[in-house]
């Protein structure tokens, strides 16, 4: 059974770092496509990145460009979001989800069940 769970989420000041995880299991990591999603309160879920299941192909929303950071590890079936120099309009629930391919990144088949991102002074 094909699952993903996030961590890593905590409460930080503005400017600070968080580094989101992403592990799989239960299905053949390394031929999915992973994104990272976020829904803030009030606010309809958006993508943030999503990265090729080779990793080599990333891409970004533009709120984050420059900021976060997207990664695999495929002999550890885990993704990772570093996210640098948080704002307060990153605070959300942050997801991970897997899709068959990258072209599918915005549509994908498996979601994980969502980890809070704070970001406070």
């Amino acid at each position: 059974q094909l699952q993903l769970v996030e961590s890593g989420g905590d409460l930080v000041q503005p400017g600070g770092s968080l580094r989101l995880s992403c592990a799989a299991s239960g299905f053949s990591f390394d031929y999915y496509a992973i994104g990272w999603f976020r829904q803030a309160p009030g606010k309809e879920r958006e993508g943030v990145s999503c990265i090729s299941s080779s990793g080599g192909l990333t891409n970004y929303a533009d709120s984050v460009k420059g900021r976060f950071t997207i990664s695999r590890d495929n002999a550890k079936n885990t993704v990772y979001l570093q996210m640098n120099s948080l704002k307060p309009e990153d605070t959300a629930v942050y997801y991970c989800a897997a899709a068959s391919a990258y072209v599918y990144c915005s549509r994908p088949s498996s979601w994980g069940q969502g980890t809070q991102v704070t970001v406070s002074s």
